[in-house]
């Protein structure tokens, strides 16, 4: 495993972390606590430190699997969690965004963690309107004096992000989330370059492009189920999936796992710290820190700890 620190929080995470929208249920599996315990037993084998949940992944369902091997490890991980949204059912959610709101549902996110602190709090995808909230700033902010949290940070949309980005510094944020993979490079022009100004870390999501880099689905898939992909438009999917046929083709290494390769690929950009990946299986998780070692991943990264 290669590690990064974290923009200017100082911490230092692996340039593969774990995603764990997966465990809140709406990927096609309801998961047991046991099977996320050895999800995240095969992750910190590999050397992965980071992980990123979300109370909205089920009702902080997500966060409870994962507490319970935090509370016998905790040390050895940096927890990133959200806040923003209440789960209701199956991609039902409604958004919470006063102060008083979030600090409720921190709090409950601590609790389900097992933790007395999360080492980062992002903003969760809100608009303009929600994030141009002084007294949500300020709140937030003396939960870092507290020390209940490290480190703020703002999980973007697609809409508002890059406006959102510019005030990072402003606010107290010191993290940006945003989705970037080899099938959405808008971030290389729109968040990069402001988040390489303001020396914030990057955290890169979906970089499998909700699982189709990861080579496994051909033009005509169709999701059903409790997998969120469903309500996907067809069309758009077999137009990626088509892309990514051309992409293995022509730009995959012969002998190298697609997957594997798409995020390596995320890793080369010098604003990327890192990327969190999600995974269904210890294979899969095995197969995720792999990407550490490709020549794409270089250890002259502007935030590569020598």
């Amino acid at each position: 495993m290669k590690y990064r620190i974290l923009g200017s929080t100082g911490m230092r995470v692996s340039v593969v972390g774990v995603g764990a929208w997966q465990f809140g249920g709406e990927w096609g599996h309801d998961y047991t606590e046991a099977e996320v315990d050895a999800v995240l037993g095969a992750a910190r084998e590999c050397g992965i430190n980071l992980l990123d949940t979300a109370e909205c992944y089920g009702d902080h369902l997500s966060e409870r699997l994962c507490g319970a091997r935090l509370a016998r490890e905790r040390d050895h991980w940096i927890v990133a969690t959200k806040f923003g949204h209440r789960f209701h059912a199956f991609m039902n959610r409604t958004e919470h965004w006063t102060a008083a709101e979030v600090l409720q549902s921190l709090d409950e996110s601590l609790r389900a963690l097992r933790t007395d602190h999360v080492d980062l709090l992002q903003f969760h995808s809100g608009n303009n309107a929600v994030f141009d909230n002084d007294e949500l700033w300020a709140m937030l902010n003396r939960q870092v004096e507290a020390g209940k949290v490290r480190a703020l940070g703002i999980s973007i949309n697609k809409k508002d992000g890059p406006s959102q980005v510019d005030q990072a510094t402003r606010v107290g944020a010191r993290v940006i989330q945003v989705i970037y993979n080899r099938l959405d490079r808008d971030p290389e022009h729109n968040v990069f370059p402001s988040c390489q100004r303001q020396n914030l870390g990057v955290l890169a999501r979906v970089p499998l492009a909700s699982g189709f880099l990861s080579g496994k689905y051909r033009p005509g898939t169709r999701f059903t189920g409790n997998d969120f992909r469903k309500t996907m438009d067809a069309a758009d999917v077999d137009a990626k999936l088509r892309a990514v046929e051309d992409i293995a083709r022509t730009e995959v290494p012969p002998g190298v796992d697609m997957a594997t390769w798409a995020l390596a690929w995320g890793l080369q950009h010098p604003a990327v710290t890192a990327v969190i990946p999600g995974c269904k299986s210890p294979e899969q998780v095995r197969a995720n820190a792999a990407a550490a070692a490709l020549d794409l991943v270089r250890d002259d990264h502007p935030m590569a700890v020598r």
